[in-house]
């Protein structure tokens, strides 16, 4: 598996329509149910736009907003999906949704996490199809990176530690803090980037663009690639835009107001790859 070949599907899950347990999922404010409906569509049109095959999977019908973010509850191997296990409690629902919706679309379950093992999509990264880097931290336990280990047995799985940052109350994913564009280009907030993983992207020769401070917390190092330097972000980060753009990225934008910056999930969030060039 990679993360920047050409996007050629991916899964997606409207937002749904009751949102009375924003605070209890930690968004900074209620959405407004037009907006939020508005921008997930133009994310889909950005999607379909490039070429992918975009497959809408039910909207959540329990008041989970999280759902949206269907990064999160699986990971994506060249076998098929593996089933992960939330830290955020609430959100371990979503595996037995999106169980149903790799059904629906003829994706194969090959494994499964199981208690006490924790992990969260937002902190795996693949460097190159054999290589995943599991982030530990508040959502992704050491026991969640061995069993991923496990049901991936041709894969050198490797672990870095993740900063506290803000606490367990505000999740920092791995892929908060870097997002590839090309086997040898990521993006990056370089002062909250484990010290391992900078040291493996330099022994890769992998160039390292630096998302400013003042843009990290609106999700400006939070990129999806839809192919080798074509990435999709969230608009409103114009100097990280600019920073890409100079590297030679063509950079897409997409309205995300109430979709991302009220639920801090970014286009990496919002999607869940299938498949890849």
């Amino acid at each position: 598996m990679n993360m920047t070949g050409r996007l050629r599907r991916v899964l997606v899950r409207p937002p749904g329509t009751d949102f009375s347990r924003w605070r209890e999922y930690a968004w900074r404010a209620e959405p407004d149910a037009g907006r939020i409906a508005e921008e997930h569509e133009g994310l889909r049109a950005a999607l379909e736009d490039s070429g992918a095959d975009v497959v809408v999977a039910d909207m959540a019908s329990d008041g989970n907003l999280d759902a949206v973010y269907v990064y999160d509850p699986a990971l994506i191997g060249d076998g098929g999906a593996i089933l992960l296990r939330p830290g955020k409690a609430e959100r371990r629902g979503e595996v037995e949704a999106i169980r149903a919706d790799f059904a629906a679309a003829g994706v194969p379950v090959t494994a499964e996490l199981t208690a006490p093992a924790l992990a969260e999509g937002g902190d795996t990264l693949w460097l190159d199809p054999r290589t995943l880097v599991v982030g530990l931290g508040y959502r992704t336990n050491a026991t969640g990176a061995a069993q991923i280990a496990v049901a991936l047995p041709d894969v050198d799985v490797l672990t870095v530690d993740l900063p506290h940052h803000h606490g367990p109350g505000e999740v920092l994913h791995l892929l908060s803090v870097i997002s590839p564009l090309d086997q040898d280009l990521a993006v990056v907030y370089l002062p909250l980037m484990p010290v391992r993983l900078v040291q493996l992207l330099e022994e890769r020769g992998v160039e390292m663009i630096e998302a400013p401070d003042e843009e990290f917390e609106s999700m400006g190092c939070n990129v999806l690639a839809l192919e080798p330097r074509v990435a999709l972000a969230l608009e409103g980060n114009p100097e990280t835009r600019r920073r890409l753009e100079a590297a030679g990225v063509d950079v897409r934008v997409y309205a995300g107001e109430e979709l991302s910056r009220k639920g801090d999930g970014g286009p990496t969030c919002l999607t869940r790859p299938l498949e890849r060039d």
